[in-house]
């Protein structure tokens, strides 16, 4: 069975007045269609919202990462004697991730053995302190080729 609109009498009117057919159907149609972009933009806020955050965070691990390798390395690289026992407490303000940094240095075996920890903790409560721990041991010698010194 085969329905045509042409021969229906309400294609006959709206063909016969050209004016009259479908007045407000534009403006439905418009509304319908900011709705539906309205709710594709409001979950995508979202989406943009959790990427920054996520950046945000990722950011703020580099900048702590970077800063406790700095130490490390530094401390690392000064001669034993020169680490002197006891906690030190610095705050840096400026630059990109101001922080506390907290180093104790203490030693369970007398000349032998030293335990270092670091802390940081940064100023901005939205990124996470750290800890990092290391042991630095004295040489055995302090000419480091001689092989018949004790």
């Amino acid at each position: 069975m085969r329905i045509s609109i042409r021969s229906s009498q309400r294609a006959q009117q709206t063909a016969s007045e050209p004016g009259k057919g479908r007045k407000g159907v534009a403006l439905v149609e418009v509304i319908v269609a900011m709705v539906l972009l309205a709710v594709a933009v409001s979950s995508l806020a979202g989406l943009v919202y959790s990427v920054s955050q996520s950046g945000m965070k990722n950011t703020g691990n580099a900048y702590r990462n970077g800063m406790l390798m700095l130490e490390v390395n530094r401390l690392e690289g000064i001669p034993y004697d020169s680490i002197a026992t006891g906690t030190s407490t610095y705050t840096v303000s400026t630059g990109n991730y101001a922080h506390t940094r907290q180093i104790r240095v203490t030693e369970p075996v007398v000349q032998k053995v030293k335990v270092i920890t670091v802390i940081l903790t940064p100023t901005n409560v939205r990124f996470k302190p750290d800890t990092v721990s290391f042991t630095r041991t004295k040489s055995r010698t302090s000419k480091v080729l001689c092989t018949t010194c004790q």
